[in-house]
């Protein structure tokens, strides 16, 4: 999402997966103490509902249409919640929230193009990967930018708290506008307020396949995965989410969710 997101179809590398379209949520801010399931399995926030901060919107990862929802993330979210047997609730979260471990207070999880971290490690748990996500480096046709050299002192649209934000500033860019998410991040290159984009390969990929003129000049090979981030404390929870995302990986829907919301590699 964020410090990530892949290459459209071709360039998207995924640990899986598939699902079932994704039933769309409305938002609580419940900040109650967690409520134990009668089982003795995960505790959530709110009785009977399985609470998830997400960063909306981050196409394909996380969006809103229709009113609803929708999403590979808000997919993945609806599985975890159906093999809970509870209501997924979803909070539209700032990403700032989300990866310092903030989230905690609103939510059980999070899920949010959320690349994992040594750093990111010490605040919250994190699933297994559920997806490989590198960076890319887009621009217009015609720009001149080429490569991280060319985009050295050109206007670079990154999304604020993300791994792109990070590695553009490791890099050096001089000229660098942070945007509080992907669509805006998007729109400004659109508009001609920035001159190439840098972030994760699989939004970034998706948000430009059907724009002429422009294109992924660049690829870096960071190692990014995408993993759901849970609370430290809430172990029970953990194996929740990992216990899904095995299921949807073997069934082979994890793959099935990918080609829907990528397309085939």
């Amino acid at each position: 999402m964020r410090l990530t997101k892949k290459r459209f179809a071709t360039t998207l590398a995924a640990t899986s997966v598939a699902l079932l379209a994704l039933t769309a949520c409305g938002s609580d801010s419940g900040s109650a103490e967690p409520s134990a399931d009668a089982a003795g399995g995960p505790t959530f926030l709110n009785a009977g509902k399985l609470t998830v901060c997400s960063d909306i919107p981050y196409e394909p990862f996380e969006f809103v249409k229709d009113g609803k929802n929708v999403g590979f993330d808000m997919d993945i979210a609806a599985e975890i919640a159906k093999d809970a047997k509870v209501e997924l609730n979803v909070i539209d979260a700032s990403f700032d929230s989300i990866e310092s471990g903030l989230f905690k207070s609103q939510c059980d999880i999070a899920i949010s193009s959320l690349s994992i971290t040594d750093a990111r490690a010490k605040k919250m748990n994190f699933s297994t990967p559920y997806m490989d996500d590198d960076l890319v480096l887009i621009s217009k046709d015609g720009s001149g930018i080429t490569d991280l050299a060319t985009a050295k002192d050109k206007k670079v649209g990154v999304q604020q708290a993300t791994t792109g934000e990070k590695y553009a500033k490791e890099q050096g860019l001089s000229n660098i506008v942070g945007y509080e998410d992907a669509g805006l991040q998007t729109q400004a290159l659109l508009a001609g307020q920035v001159d190439a984009l840098l972030g994760n390969q699989s939004v970034l990929g998706y948000a430009i396949k059907d724009k002429p003129g422009y294109a992924v000049v660049a690829d870096f090979k960071t190692g990014e995965q995408l993993g759901v981030g849970v609370p430290l404390e809430q172990t029970a929870t953990l194996e929740l989410v990992n216990g899904t995302l095995k299921r949807l990986t073997d069934s082979g829907e994890m793959k099935e969710l990918t080609v829907k919301w990528f397309g085939e590699k």
